[in-house]
């Protein structure tokens, strides 16, 4: 063999080892009366047998090697925020691209509203899922085995639904609860304003800051994927927001507002030269989700009347489709995104 197909040879096994996904939990206990269940998944080249996470009868799983040691460079990092009544199995399926093209992703489970824990005490505390967020980075950042594996000016996040919600005060965006309350008597929705009671935005609640500013410099850039509540937020915050910041909507209403009454208000008041805004007219808010197995449509509709939309997305259009197209366009704009990015519309 002749000494340039060699190193092609070498070239190629070296990444395909290097694109092997590692994956990790733990529990973060730094608040005691907070505890966080934290998911990570990272580049690694073991060669141990791969196994199946976030894989059930209903929705399909992603391989990795668990527990695996993680690559020695220097990776970009992105953390997750799940929705209401969701986890990190929600957007396993991107973390898992990521890390293929060398990210850390990080994702807690935000306490009171996830899939396994909807505690009412804990919901209501709605300043608490942009602090959780911080606290993965402290201390991704702060610990001996991850510090030394991440690039600390290549920071980002990606939230759908709620977690739209709650990434975007990483970045500056201020709930202001007057605002919420007018919007609502403009645009009454049972499935955004109805939840203000069961989320602690309709009233002041005990322990809730004085401070509504949640925003963290060390997020250089953020995606927020069809989120809701964007009517909470002061409009004078989102006019001061500095960083980069790219809205993905769905196209298909399910009986929420309609996307141009949230993220078309996001993209309406934050700095046009600061955002990226782009519909999937194909999508539904579930589009954004792991994919779903042949016939979970019907098992989740006898689980629970109603939750089948999950696995619904546009006719003619498949959720594989369109999450290669969101995957594209999400490293397209981190990529991008050390400069602010010019708007699609």
């Amino acid at each position: 063999m002749n000494p340039i197909a060699s190193l092609l040879l070498l070239f190629l096994s070296f990444n395909a080892l290097a694109n092997t996904v590692g994956f990790t939990q733990f529990q973060l206990e730094d608040d005691p009366h907070r505890p966080l269940n934290l998911t990570l998944w990272y580049p690694t080249i073991d060669t141990s047998p791969a196994a199946l996470v976030a894989d059930n009868i209903a929705f399909q799983g992603t391989p990795v090697v668990k527990n695996a040691i993680v690559n020695q460079a220097q990776h970009p990092v992105v953390l997750l925020s799940h929705g209401y009544r969701g986890s990190w199995r929600n957007l396993n399926w991107l973390a898992n691209d990521l890390v293929k093209k060398g990210y850390i992703v990080a994702a807690p489970d935000h306490p009171g509203t996830t899939t396994f824990d909807l505690s009412p005490h804990q919901a209501e505390q709605w300043w608490q899922r942009p602090r959780d967020l911080t606290r993965v980075l402290d201390f991704l950042l702060g610990d001996e085995r991850w510090n030394r594996v991440i690039d600390a000016n290549n920071i980002s996040a990606v939230g759908h639904s709620l977690g739209g919600w709650s990434v975007a005060q990483l970045v500056g965006a201020k709930f202001d609860r007057d605002t919420f309350q007018k919007q609502c008597l403009l645009f009454p929705n049972p499935r955004t304003c109805g939840l203000a009671t069961e989320l602690g935005l309709q009233s002041s609640q005990m322990g809730e800051p004085t401070s509504n500013d949640f925003s963290d410099d060390r997020f250089k850039h953020v995606v927020i994927l069809d989120l809701g509540l964007a009517r909470s937020f002061s409009t004078e915050s989102l006019d001061a927001i500095d960083k980069s910041v790219f809205i993905l909507a769905a196209g298909i209403d399910i009986g929420d507002l309609p996307q141009a009454l949230e993220s078309g208000y996001l993209a309406e008041h934050i700095p046009l030269l600061n955002r990226r805004y782009k519909v999937f007219e194909q999508a539904t808010h579930f589009s954004f989700m792991q994919l779903c197995k042949p016939g979970a449509n019907q098992i989740l509709e006898e689980e629970r009347p109603g939750d089948g939309v999950v696995c619904k997305d546009g006719v003619g259009t498949d959720r594989n489709t369109l999450h290669d197209q969101i995957f594209t366009d999400i490293t397209q704009f981190f990529n991008s995104a050390v400069t602010p990015a010019v708007s699609d519309n």
